[in-house]
C-alpha cells in the first residue's frame, strides 16, 4: 500500500464517535476518527514498509500518525527520526504512547527518555517520562541502573506537585512502572508513591482517572506479578 491508499483507507474508516472520542480527550490536528482495531489490520499489511510508515507519520494526521507507531520497525528508527517524531506529537495519544512505545522498543530508549524528561516542552517531556517507564517494563533489571531510577523516583517526588498537567500524569505512571516491573526497586517505588499520594491531573471531558500509585503498586504485589516483564507494549 502507498502512503496516499492508506490515507484514502483512513478516511474510508472514519467513525464519528471516535471523532467524538478524540476531540473529548483533546485531540488537536486533523483526524478521520479510526478505531485501533481497524489500523491494526491496516498496520499487518505495512509490516516491512519503513518508509510508508514515516510518510504516514509526517502526515500529520492523527491517525496517520497512531498507525505509523503501529506499522514501524522500532528497531530501525533513527535517533533523528524519533526526535522527530517527539517535537511533532502535540496530542496525549501520540507523544504518552505512539512515541513513547516505539521509543522504548528501540535501541536508543534510555538515552532520548533521559533528554525527553527535561524539555520544558510538555508533550516531550511526557514522551521521555513514558519511554523510560516503558523501557522498565521490557529490560531485564541486570541491564538497568537502579541508582539512576531511585534519583528520578526522587526526582518526581520533589517536582511532582509543579510539573505541567499531564507530566504529572506520566511521572505517577513511572513510579507505578518502578514498583510494577524493576523488583529490586519495589520498596522504593512504594516508598515514593506513599509520600506523593493523590495526584491531581486535568482529564478534560473524559471518565478517565489518575490511578493512586501505591495502590495500583500493592494490587500487583498482591498477585505475584511484580517483576514480569512485557515482551511488547503495544496491545
Amino acid at each position: 500500500m502507498t502512503t496516499s491508499e492508506v490515507m484514502a483507507e483512513l478516511k474510508r474508516l472514519g467513525d464519528p464517535r471516535q471523532l467524538k472520542m478524540y476531540a473529548n480527550h483533546a485531540a488537536k490536528g486533523e483526524r478521520f476518527g479510526v478505531k485501533v482495531s481497524d489500523m491494526k489490520v491496516i498496520a499487518k499489511k505495512l509490516k516491512g514498509h519503513q518508509a510508508v510508515a514515516l510518510e504516514l507519520y509526517r502526515t500529520g494526521n492523527l491517525d496517520a500518525m497512531y498507525l505509523a507507531g503501529l506499522a514501524v520497525d522500532c528497531q530501525q528508527m533513527t535517533r533523528q527520526e524519533l526526535e522527530a517524531w517527539a517535537k511533532a506529537a502535540d496530542w496525549g495519544l501520540i507523544s504518552e504512547y505512539t512515541v513513547a512505545f516505539t521509543a522504548a522498543e528501540g535501541p536508543f530508549a534510555r538515552e532520548l527518555a533521559l533528554k525527553w524528561i527535561d524539555s520544558p516542552k510538555e508533550s516531550v517531556a511526557t514522551s521521555g517520562w513514558n519511554t523510560y517507564s516503558g523501557w522498565l517494563a521490557l529490560t531485564d533489571d541486570s541491564k538497568l541502573d537502579l541508582p539512576e531510577i531511585g534519583r528520578l523516583l526522587q526526582r518526581v517526588e520533589k517536582e511532582i506537585a509543579k510539573a505541567p498537567n499531564r507530566v504529572r500524569y506520566c511521572m505517577n505512571g513511572f513510579v507505578i512502572a518502578v514498583g510494577a516491573y524493576v523488583k529490586p526497586m519495589l520498596a522504593k517505588a512504594k516508598a515514593t508513591a506513599k509520600k506523593i499520594g493523590k495526584v491531581d491531573v486535568d482529564v478534560g471531558d473524559t471518565s478517565c482517572k489518575v490511578p493512586l500509585a501505591l495502590d495500583a503498586i500493592r494490587k500487583l504485589e498482591s498477585t505475584g506479578r511484580v517483576g514480569k516483564k512485557r515482551k511488547t507494549m503495544w496491545c
